[in-house]
């Protein structure tokens, strides 16, 4: 069964521990998730993100809704975080946030990802079109990330 990796980088005007504490609020994930996912967090909120934390949340995806359970299995404020998929889409999904000093005040963020498809070996056939939808989705997370902590900072 193939693993695949993803990795996105994004600078943010923003100093890290603004960026991080964004991050740590799991009431932000629906915020950057596009509006088409119909992405809701099923956990009691506020939730204390910590190792362990455990959220669960339903999306849509084609159309099709089902449920995403995922663990922080590393907590390490404010240089990164690791959640990884306990039930849902996925064989394997563990997600690595980290959060670093870039050029003048601001912070890069880095994502990677490993995953693997279900269904093996037919699973394989969906990837290119797997891999689009996530490009897709995390360059829409990077847009509304960085459009939400402008909004905050009162700059349009």
């Amino acid at each position: 069964m193939p693993e695949h990796t993803l990795h996105y980088s994004q600078t943010l005007e923003f100093p890290r521990s603004c960026v991080f504490e964004f991050f740590a609020e799991a009431a932000n994930l629906g915020t950057i998730t596009p509006p088409e996912l119909e992405f809701v967090i099923l956990s009691k909120l506020p939730l204390e993100m910590k190792e362990g934390a455990e959220i669960a949340y339903r999306l849509k995806l084609f159309g099709v809704p089902f449920s995403w359970k995922s663990r922080i299995i590393a907590w390490s404020p404010p240089d990164f975080f690791v959640d990884e998929q306990v039930e849902g889409p996925y064989r394997l999904w563990i997600h690595k946030h980290s959060f670093r000093d870039g050029p003048n005040g601001t912070t890069i963020i880095d994502d990677d990802v490993r995953f693997r498809l279900p269904v093996a070996p037919m699973g394989e056939a969906a990837y290119p079109i797997v891999r689009k939808q996530l490009e897709r989705i995390f360059i829409y997370r990077q847009q509304a990330v960085r459009s939400i902590l402008l909004q905050k900072q009162g700059i349009k």
